[in-house]
């Protein structure tokens, strides 16, 4: 099982519900073929220079992740809704 983990800061003036829009778009997703488990959450404050989001998917294998990360409406969320309020975003794949 491959574990997609992904954290952001927002640029400055960015909303909670800007930050859950985006979110919500991700759980909401789907992939044909592909199962999809997703986790996401904006940062609780509670230590100072936290990112302001997460985001985990569980995905069978390498071939699924490829099929998600090239996947066409995830491609467009992350375009139209986290690029426009993103500062920066880290992504990692862990295999668990």
């Amino acid at each position: 099982m491959i574990r997609n983990v992904v954290v952001g800061t927002v640029k400055d003036g960015v909303t909670v519900d800007q930050m859950e829009e985006a979110l919500a778009a991700i759980r909401g997703m789907s992939v044909p073929g592909v199962e999809l488990t997703v986790v996401t959450g904006v940062d609780l404050g509670l230590r100072e220079g936290n990112a302001n989001f997460a985001i985990t998917v569980d995905l069978a294998d390498e071939d699924a992740y490829r099929t998600y990360d090239s996947d066409d409406e995830h491609n467009r969320i992350r375009r139209e809704l986290f690029a426009p309020i993103s500062a920066s975003i880290q992504r990692i794949q862990i295999r668990l």
